[in-house]
């Protein structure tokens, strides 16, 4: 069996398309010659700077012949019907079998596929895989149609076996496949002539190209790992620069140099981050002090002078880049330590949103809704609102323009300089976390409190404006936003009635949108009052409205039909999210159903402890059976109910029992009813399942020896009611009728 050995080279492929591109080559190619006939042992995809490979083992000689027999139309069938059955098969009349069926005779085709040669199947995949290569970017660089990520120069494809190898016939675009490579351009920039893969990967060695990437990563971290060792330090673990890095290089040298004293002081975020964007350098920590205190680089040739040169430049550009960043440093402590005002006053000409007013309106939303969640996550609130004020300041800041990527970081770094409170400090770094599923959830109060706050003012105020996620598209990423309201709540056990925090902060922006009106203004002002000392919206328009002397204005009336409705979309919207994030966790969507159905089901910790004590129930025997019981009920009542037209809800009358098992139901129901309710006033959805499991034997027993629809009305209507009366004791702990089984 012969292997296959391609090679794609052009100019430099971009560090971050390598390894994708490699993985497409192979899934194309391997997927083309399946699809073919061709099937193989084994492959495997590499890429260097300058290269796509793909070796195939084991890969069949030529495709197998391939016979199929098709079954046409009946004996004495029109003749339009036998020559269109003809075109289909590529048969002739002579060719067709006629067969007896127990439907009378039929014509049968038997269709033979002769196998192809190997070489014949990889040159039609490997050139549709050229002409389609799925790049993130590509152009054409010459006079033919071809697109490519830079240009392509060579093809190399050849089959080998034990006798031999054997160039595969292709052209695309003028490039015609070979057997000959290059190997490094500065130390072996000539022709390599190659016989198979492992000729292929020795040759490239020898000629200064490791054609392996995870080798090349390797090679970067021990060398640079054992020089930062030899001097006392340590390397800064980043694996997604390594990666990069290596995708850089084919030839890795590694060179370590020192950065300048005056440097020294930044935040090593500061000198990490500038080094990582600007020069992909590596950081080099001192693991006494934690400073940061010099750099790795990787060059991609050897020298006379052992990188000497080489080292000496990238020391040049680095202490410019770095003058830069002590320099925006210096002139942002000055501006900390005056108390950052003149930040905060920049923000109000910043605009957030056309629709939502400036970084400075929304401050000020997320410092009112903070104060009023600090309580419920037991931080201080005066601490909560200061933190809120101070934490987007460094957006003004001229580090965080120069690294977007270190607000909230240097926010720390500036209110620390301002002397605020610790707290505060690290609110300003916390508050934007988590950023994803894997990202650390904040745990001090104050930083929770502000990190609620925040991610609560975005998600109603493009509730508020109607730019809600739709389908694939979720531009202002509020899917995440409210993912980490969820890990916020659940990670910190906090009781957060989320009903309310909508209600208040729609509120907010409609007092931003809609704030002319200063009679409407007013008692949306007085309702917001009433909501974070009472209650929701309603409760609080109802008692604003009441004290109001006069009719509501229209804008009020209007406000009172639509915000409830935004307010438990927004909510419906935070389920959804919840569903997905607990379906990883092993709880079923139609479990969060149920207990979505439930009151309180805008506190999410309520609403998940109650599901997981129901999904745990619900894989017990007691569990499983009772569910089936309460169906059972359930469908007879529902039913019953249709047909009588009433509601079988109460007037269950244990003197009407004629069964022991029905009374002993009755009992039952009476002890369960009370103590499920006990438990779950007490949120102890584990004590209510049990109470549910104690009811699974004389439900079962009750069905089993008891007609419901009695002959006689009075003992029929008494039973309804009694398994009216196993609903509702049921359904205090979750709407079963929701539950799948």
């Amino acid at each position: 069996m012969p292997d296959l050995l391609i090679e794609l080279f052009s100019e430099e492929i971009p560090a971050r398309m390598q390894a994708r591109a490699a993985e497409d080559l192979k899934k194309r190619m391997t997927d083309g010659m399946v699809e073919a006939g061709l099937t193989y042992a084994g492959a495997a995809a590499f890429s260097t700077p300058r290269r796509l490979t793909l070796a195939v083992e084991g890969l069949l000689a030529e495709s197998p012949t391939v016979r199929e027999e098709r079954k046409g139309p009946k004996v004495g069938a029109p003749d339009k019907a036998i020559e269109g059955f003809l075109r289909g098969a590529g048969l002739s009349r002579a060719q067709l079998e006629e067969r007896e069926t127990p439907k009378g005779n039929v014509y049968f085709a038997t269709i033979e596929k002769p196998g192809r040669p190997a070489a014949e199947i990889i040159a039609e995949v490997l050139e549709d895989t050229i002409r389609n290569f799925p790049w993130p970017k590509s152009m054409r660089w010459g006079a033919g149609s071809l697109r490519w990520v830079r240009p392509l120069h060579a093809i190399l494809c050849i089959l080998s076996d034990e006798a031999g190898s054997e160039v595969v016939p292709l052209e695309v675009d003028g490039i015609t496949a070979g057997n000959v490579t290059r190997g490094h351009r500065f130390h072996a920039p000539d022709v390599l002539t190659v016989t198979g893969f492992d000729d292929y990967a020795a040759q490239l060695k020898r000629a200064y190209v490791l054609l392996d990437p995870a080798e090349r990563a390797e090679a970067i971290w021990q060398d640079a790992t054992n020089q930062a060792f030899a001097s006392g330090l340590e390397v800064v673990a980043d694996k997604g620069l390594l990666t990069e890095v290596a995708g850089l290089v084919e030839w890795p040298v590694v060179l370590m140099g020192r950065i300048d004293d005056a440097f020294l002081d930044l935040p090593p975020e500061v000198l990490q981050t500038s080094m990582k964007e600007h020069q992909k350098f590596f950081s080099v920590r001192n693991p006494k002090t934690g400073r940061i205190e010099g750099f790795v680089t990787v060059a991609n040739r050897e020298t006379a002078d052992n990188g000497a040169t080489i080292l000496a430049g990238n020391q040049k550009v680095l202490s410019a880049r770095l003058a830069d960043a002590k320099f925006f440093w210096e002139n942002d402590l000055r501006v900390a330590k005056a108390g950052m005002a003149d930040w905060q006053e920049s923000l109000t000409h910043v605009t957030f949103h056309n629709k939502l007013g400036t970084q400075a309106d929304r401050i000020d939303r997320i410092a009112a809704l903070a104060r009023e969640i600090a309580p419920a996550v037991g931080a201080d609130a005066d601490l909560a609102e200061q933190a809120a004020r101070v934490a987007k300041a460094d957006l003004s800041s001229e580090m965080v323009y120069e690294f977007p990527e270190l607000q909230g970081l240097m926010g720390r770094y500036y209110a620390e300089a301002a002397g605020l409170p610790q707290e505060v400090a690290d609110a300003c770094e916390q508050h934007y976390s988590p950023l994803g599923p894997s990202d650390d959830v904040p745990a001090a109060p104050v930083s929770v409190a502000v990190a609620l706050a925040d991610k609560l003012d975005t998600l109603t105020g493009f509730w508020a404006i109607d730019e809600k996620p739709t389908g694939s598209k979720d531009p202002y990423a509020l899917r995440r936003a409210a993912l980490g309201v969820i890990r916020l709540v659940l990670n910190n056990n906090a009781r957060l009635p989320l009903d309310r925090y909508f209600d208040a902060q729609l509120l907010r922006h409609e007092i931003a949108q809609n704030g002319d009106d200063e009679v409407s203004t007013g008692l949306m002002r007085d309702m917001l009052g009433e909501i974070a000392g009472h209650g929701v919206f309603g409760s609080a328009l109802r008692t604003v409205a009441d004290a109001f002397d006069g009719d509501l204005p229209k804008h009020l009336e209007e406000l009172e039909a639509s915000l409830p409705d935004v307010s438990r979309d927004l909510l419906g919207f935070f389920h959804d999210r919840l569903k997905v994030f607990l379906r990883d966790q092993g709880i079923r969507h139609d479990v969060i159903d149920a207990c979505v159905a439930m009151g309180g089901n805008d506190d999410m910790t309520l609403l998940v402890k109650r599901a997981r004590a129901l999904e745990d129930f619900l894989k017990t025997e007691d569990g499983e059976n009772l569910l089936q019981g309460f169906k059972r009920a359930n469908n007879s009542l529902t039913q019953a109910e249709d047909k009588d037209g009433v509601e079988y809800s109460f007037g269950a009358d244990v003197k009407f029992a004629e069964d022991e098992t029905e009374k002993a139901l009755f009992e039952a129901l009476a002890a369960g009813g009370g103590a499920i309710s006990s438990a779950i006033e007490a949120e102890d959805f584990a004590a209510a399942m049990g109470g549910m499991a104690a009811l699974r034997q004389p439900i079962d027993a009750f069905f089993e020896a008891v007609q419901v629809n009695s002959e006689n009305d009075i003992v029929r209507r008494n039973r309804l009611n009694l398994l009216g009366q196993i609903r509702s004791v049921c359904g205090q702990a979750a709407d079963l009728t929701k539950v799948e089984g």
